[in-house]
């Protein structure tokens, strides 16, 4: 198996495990990670996900011996396999932090690009890395990594095929939180477990607002927002929260 998964408490653990090939991406590593993924999604008992990699590297991007080979006909080549397993990393309903154990690079950074929150241990280094090799991005470098951090920064990853450390991307707001090495897997544990406290169904319909406003003006991201407000005033989550707050007590959310 080239990945691992896991569930502690309410958190879903996804490890790239392929730390002989730096945890690059393979057909079928992507195709273990999709098929995962998907059935944390429709698994109440899982309530955030995490993904890390085993070993130094996060994930250095595509096995480049995979990219170019050739599939039987009609066979889902390794473009169609990434395509579908990154579509269901980003539409996935639940958060996702990425845990970024070291070198995250071309689809390293992609996968990075496609988690909601970022927690990365002091050593990572990340970067697109693509125009080193002359390999256009396929998983959202050129089209998503510019929407996550100052534009001119972006180009200037894109261009140069430099990494930056993590401190350094924490300034330019693509890393939520740096930590020590020894304390990565702890602390994303924890970060989750808070997470995991939250109502379920209001951090899903803030997450597909929040990713949908990207595209709206504000006018119609606001009109969205107050229509999920609308929907939400009637869910059992929401009237739990009032009652937890009047009692002074925590809620206990159930996800509807």
């Amino acid at each position: 198996m080239s990945h691992l998964h896991e569930t502690r408490g309410n958190v879903g653990w996804l490890t790239l495990d392929r730390p002989a090939a730096m945890n690059s991406l393979s057909r079928a590593l992507m195709r273990g990670m999709d098929a995962q993924l998907r059935k944390w999604r429709d698994d109440p008992a899982v309530r955030v996900v995490v993904l890390t990699g085993n070993g130094r590297a996060f994930c250095a991007g595509a096995d480049l011996k995979e990219v170019s080979a050739p599939v039987e006909a009609g066979e889902p080549d390794f473009i169609d396999v990434a395509t579908a397993f990154f579509a269901t990393l980003r539409a996935f309903p639940k958060p996702v932090i990425a845990a970024v154990n070291g070198l995250a690079v071309a689809g390293g950074l992609e996968l990075v690009l496609a988690c909601d929150l970022v927690v990365a241990a002091e050593s990572a280094r990340l970067g697109d890395a693509h125009a080193n090799f002359g390999v256009f991005p396929g998983a959202g470098g050129a089209a998503v990594l510019p929407r996550k951090m100052p534009a001119n920064v972006a180009r200037y990853l894109l261009f140069t095929g430099r990494t930056f450390t993590a401190t350094q991307m924490e300034r330019h707001g693509l890393v939520n939180e740096v930590v020590p090495d020894s304390e990565l897997h702890d602390h994303a544990q924890a970060l989750a477990n808070e997470l995991a406290g939250r109502s379920p169904l209001v951090l899903a319909r803030m997450k597909r607002v929040a990713a949908e406003a990207v595209d709206k003006t504000v006018a119609d991201a606001l009109q969205q927002e107050l229509l999920e407000f609308r929907n939400h005033q009637r869910s059992y989550d929401m009237q739990e929260g009032l009652r937890a707050f009047a009692e002074k007590r925590t809620p206990v959310f159930k996800g509807y």
